[in-house]
């Protein structure tokens, strides 16, 4: 199992994999409120969240943490980055 990713790789993981669909797969709690997506925050518990479609990175206002989708598996899934990289890597679209 690889543990250097070429960033071309890591930056395509970080800005194209989508956040519902992360949710769906992780089977992890989250909704739509007033057309935003919101999710439990995987640290903190707390539902004071959104994802911002734009820059695709979900934030936790109230433990002030913000998550591109490795970092929302890592903390989700107990696992490292690179069993993150590799877990979200099939993902991608050629």
């Amino acid at each position: 199992m690889p543990r250097c990713f070429p960033a071309p790789l890591l930056r395509r993981l970080r800005n194209e994999i989508n956040f519902a669909r992360l949710f769906a797969d992780l089977r992890w709690p989250h909704k739509r409120r007033n057309n935003q997506l919101v999710f439990v925050c995987p640290l903190c518990r707390e539902t004071q969240s959104a994802v911002n479609p734009r820059t695709n990175l979900a934030r936790c206002f109230h433990c002030e943490t913000n998550f591109n989708p490795i970092d929302f598996t890592m903390a989700v899934q107990h696992c490292s980055f690179v069993e993150a990289v590799h877990y979200l890597e099939p993902w991608l679209v050629d």
